[in-house]
């Protein structure tokens, strides 16, 4: 009896999660592309001035660009993706642009985390979004495609239950249905955000439209080999598109 538990526990196949695009969301979106970083073991600090440094001398640079940074056609190429999906991106800003708003009024970005700070950084030089979650926090598949409407979010910093709206790109669990970002690259969930504590995380940057591949590339490379100088970060990088449109997580 014995013997033939252990074979059945051998047989019981194991449950492989993955990062998965909707072949939906390139049927829409065929140029998109994602860069991923899968981060195993990280030190994440509340301070780091070697950080800080080149993060506010990209500020002062986009602050002189000033308004003609709205024209850049990298800007352009996200507008016109939530476009795509009926989402104002004049009234619910594409990260980027978020972050693009915040300093043309003259404010910095606050130092949240040493990976926030790289993630702004990389997303200022590149003017590309770039964001994360931490891995532990979700129980199914890290998924991107369009909501059925019943997803449920908790934005960052807030209480507040809402539910997407039917065809509006949702980044989000697959099993727990809670979603990790609304609007693509709108705003983040509360559940899934990465804190001091954090040690395995899932980092995206994100191209579409006009933005070339090799962009995408050569900024997911950098934000790694940043991690890995000032967080100690142990990662591996990959890419989804169209021709490779799921990536298994690492036990």
């Amino acid at each position: 009896m014995i013997g033939k538990l252990k074979d059945t526990f051998k047989r019981r196949p194991v449950l492989m999660r993955k990062i998965i695009v909707s072949p939906a969301i390139f049927e829409k979106f065929p140029d998109f592309v994602c860069g991923i970083i899968i981060v195993k073991d990280i030190q994440i600090a509340q301070k780091n001035k070697r950080i800080k440094k080149p993060l506010n001398k990209i500020i002062e640079q986009r602050k002189v660009e000033g308004q003609d940074l709205i024209n850049h056609p990298y800007i352009q190429a996200w507008d016109e993706a939530h476009r795509r999906f009926a989402s104002d991106p004049e009234h619910y800003l594409p990260s980027l642009k978020s972050l693009l708003a915040r300093i043309m009024v003259g404010g910095g970005l606050p130092f949240i985390n040493s990976v926030v700070t790289l993630f702004n950084y990389i997303s200022l030089k590149y003017l590309i979004p770039c964001g994360g979650d931490d891995i532990k926090k979700i129980s199914g598949n890290l998924c991107l495609d369009f909501a059925t409407g019943e997803e449920n979010f908790i934005g960052l910093g807030s209480k507040e239950l809402e539910h997407p709206y039917k065809g509006e790109v949702i980044y989000y669990d697959d099993q727990s249905k809670q979603i990790m970002c609304r609007r693509w690259n709108w705003r983040n969930a509360e559940f899934s955000k990465i804190s001091d504590d954090s040690k395995e995380i899932v980092i995206n940057v994100d191209g579409i439209g006009d933005i070339p591949t090799s962009v995408i590339i050569e900024a997911r490379d950098e934000l790694a080999d940043l991690l890995q100088e000032h967080c100690n970060a142990r990662l591996t990088t990959d890419l989804l598109t169209g021709q490779n449109q799921q990536i298994v997580l690492p036990d």
